[in-house]
C-alpha cells in the first residue's frame, strides 16, 4: 500500500506513504528471498476517497478531503513497483486552506536488496521539493545514495528494511498468530535522511466469509471474497526524536484492513491533530506475469 501526508498542518509537508510495518529480521539474502515468496501480492489499481474523520486540538483542521490513487505491480522474481499520488485539500479555518500534491514512484527488489525511489511533493503555489535516490543492501549496511534534494552518500543499520518487505513481515507475522511487531523502516521520505522506529499491532484475522458492515470494491471482488484479512496498526516514530518524559509521541499512525495478498482497505491516517479516513472507492486487479 502507501504512505500519506505525514506532518501537521503547523509545518504543511506532504510525505511518502506506502504501508505497515514488521519485526526485526535476519539480514541473510537467502532468508528474505524465501520470506518473499511465501506470499503472493496482487498487482492492482486502488483509489481510497479522503474525509475528516475527527480534530483534536484548537489549531488543528475544520474539514479536509483529497484522494490516493495507488498503483503497485511486479512480483519476488522482478521486483515490485508502487506508484503512488496523493491530493489532500486541508481547511483550518479564516480562509487558511492548504493544498498538497505528493507523488512518488518506487522499485524494489524481491529479496529486500535494492530501493529506488522518486518524490515529488508541491504545497500551494511552491516549488516541487524532489527527493530522488538508491538504497542498496551490502552484508550488514545499508548504503543510500541520494541525488536530490543534494548529491550526499550515508549508511543506515541493515536491520532496516524497506516499504514492500515491511507488508510482506506483517503478513508473515499474522499468519504466525503474533500481535506486535517492531522495526526500523527507510523509505526515502522527507529529505531522503528520515528513519523510522516502527510498532505494528496485528488484530485477530477476518476470515472472507464473515458479513462486512461496510463493504467496498474489495470486499466485492470475486479474487478477494475467500481472503483472509486483519486489521492493523502501525505508529511510526522518529528515530532520531528525543523522548519527553520517558516516552516518546508517533509521528502518525495508519489502522487500516490487510488482505493476505497486500491490498489495503478501510483506511485511517491519524495525524495526532486530526484524524482522516480513506474509503476505497475503486479497485482494480491488474495482469501480471508468474515469476519462471
Amino acid at each position: 500500500m502507501a504512505r500519506p501526508f505525514r506532518n501537521s498542518p503547523r509545518d504543511a509537508r506532504a510525505l511518502l506513504l506506502t504501508a505497515a510495518a514488521a519485526v526485526v529480521f535476519s539480514g541473510l539474502a537467502g532468508v528474505r528471498a524465501e520470506a518473499a515468496a511465501s506470499s503472493a501480492f496482487l498487482p492492482h489499481q486502488a483509489l481510497y476517497d479522503l474525509s475528516l474523520m475527527k480534530s483534536r486540538s484548537g489549531n488543528a483542521i475544520s474539514s479536509a478531503r483529497g484522494r490516493i490513487l495507488y498503483n503497485f505491480s511486479g512480483s519476488a522474481c522482478e521486483g515490485y513497483t508502487s506508484e503512488f499520488r496523493q491530493v489532500s485539500e486541508l481547511d483550518s479555518g479564516e480562509g487558511k486552506v492548504t493544498l498538497s500534491d505528493l507523488r512518488s514512484t518506487s522499485w524494489e527488489d524481491g529479496a529486500g536488496k535494492s530501493y529506488r525511489f522518486k518524490i515529488d511533493t508541491r504545497m500551494n503555489d511552491t516549488d516541487s521539493n524532489p527527493v530522488d535516490g538508491v538504497a542498496e543492501r551490502t552484508g550488514d549496511k545499508i548504503t543510500v545514495k541520494l541525488k536530490q534534494p543534494e548529491a550526499k552518500t550515508f549508511t543506515l543499520d541493515g536491520a532496516t528494511v524497506f516499504p514492500t518487505e515491511q507488508i510482506q513481515r506483517i503478513i508473515a507475522a499474522a499468519k504466525e498468530g503474533k500481535s506486535i511487531l517492531e522495526l526500523t523502516v527507510y523509505d526515502g521520505s522527507d529529505n531522503g535522511e528520515k528513519v523510522y522506529n516502527t510498532m505494528t499491532v496485528i488484530g485477530q484475522p477476518i476470515p472472507g466469509d464473515r458479513t462486512i458492515a461496510t463493504p467496498d470494491p474489495s470486499t466485492a471482488n470475486d479474487l478477494m471474497k475467500s481472503l483472509t484479512r486483519w486489521p492493523v496498526t502501525v505508529s511510526y516514530y522518529d528515530r532520531d526524536a528525543k523522548p519527553r518524559d520517558g516516552e516518546q509521541t508517533p509521528v502518525y499512525a495508519m489502522s487500516f484492513e490487510l488482505f493476505e495478498n497486500g491490498v489495503s482497505r478501510a483506511l485511517v491516517l491519524d495525524y495526532n491533530d486530526f484524524v482522516i479516513s480513506g474509503a476505497m472507492d475503486k479497485f482494480d486487479v491488474k495482469d501480471s506475469k508468474p515469476c519462471k
